[in-house]
């Protein structure tokens, strides 16, 4: 493990951002990009200019380790280069700390959650993580209902999961999403709390992990989970909310820091000039930092 990542991880002021949008989110993150279907004729094209996009953000001027801690990838973009250096390396030297998404994308819902589809190649991707010198991973799953057994089949399959990316020498964030138009948000959440408590208190002191959450209904519903000594981060998805929407929320929440998406690229587009592009790109950087650092 990269101790100077770890510390970055545990102790910078900062977000994340998540670039990491796989095969079947990708057209849907052209098309809000302004790049349609018809710019391409198959996936190696589609994967291309996908990658273009994300070396358009991560080579300008307002993606730097001043706001931005850590950056999601897709493993297609851990595989390409950046201004001629591995993308994971590329951010190291830019002092942003690179994290892989490793999940194969969601199983159908049962008991009012989607689990993660099996990993079946976890244990070779986890190694080629480690050659490219990636820091840590991520996995998600979505919530939908406030089913206890099936939040703790989401918890535990998280949790078994995390162990073998620890093992591998790597930091897991444990993505459980509550869907945020759950009738049952408030609810979710609480089931989601203690469940993941329960896991996060069999760890051994040398096991760490990170937790990447929707913003709580309840303000500091999470302080418990961010002062957890195995718990190196505790991060927010925008989850479908509006920049302004998704800062105001976290804004309430103590150490919660973001881990947006979406609303860190919602006013970027292909047809801007360099200087139009870099403009709404540090706008947006810098009002999530601010959410993200500044509290109520």
């Amino acid at each position: 493990m990269n101790e100077k990542h770890l510390n970055q991880m545990k102790n910078q002021d900062g977000f994340i951002a998540a670039l990491d949008q796989s095969g079947g989110s990708t057209p849907k993150a052209l098309a809000a990009y302004g790049v349609t279907e018809d710019a391409y004729s198959n996936e190696d094209e589609m994967f291309d200019l996908v990658h273009k996009m994300r070396t358009r953000i991560m080579t300008s001027p307002a993606f730097n380790s001043d706001q931005i801690i850590g950056a999601i990838l897709f493993e297609q973009t851990m595989d390409r280069e950046v201004e001629g250096k591995y993308t994971a390396d590329y951010l190291s030297e830019k002092g942003i700390v690179p994290f892989l998404k490793v999940d194969k994308g969601l199983a159908e819902q049962e008991q009012g959650v989607q689990m993660m589809k099996p990993i079946h190649d976890l244990d070779e991707t986890l190694r080629r993580a480690n050659e490219h010198h990636i820091f840590g991973t991520k996995m998600r799953s979505v919530i939908h209902e406030a089913n206890k057994e099936g939040i703790k089949a989401v918890v535990d399959q998280q949790f078994e999961i995390a162990k073998r990316i620890i093992e591998a020498g790597l930091v897991p964030i444990i993505e459980p999403e509550v869907n945020i138009n759950s009738q049952d948000k408030e609810t979710c959440e609480d089931i989601l709390k203690e469940e993941i408590l329960k896991h996060l208190n069999e760890l051994s002191t040398e096991q760490h992990v990170m937790l990447k959450l929707t913003i709580p209904s309840k303000a500091n519903l999470y302080k418990e989970l961010i002062d957890h000594p195995n718990v190196v981060r505790v991060v927010a998805l925008s989850g479908g909310y509006s920049r302004e929407e998704a800062n105001e929320k976290l804004k309430e929440n103590d150490g919660l820091i973001a881990s947006f998406s979406r609303a860190l690229v919602s006013d970027l587009n292909v047809e801007q000039t360099d200087e139009e592009f870099n403009q709404n790109l540090q706008s947006a950087v810098d009002s999530i930092y601010g959410a993200s650092v500044n509290k109520k």
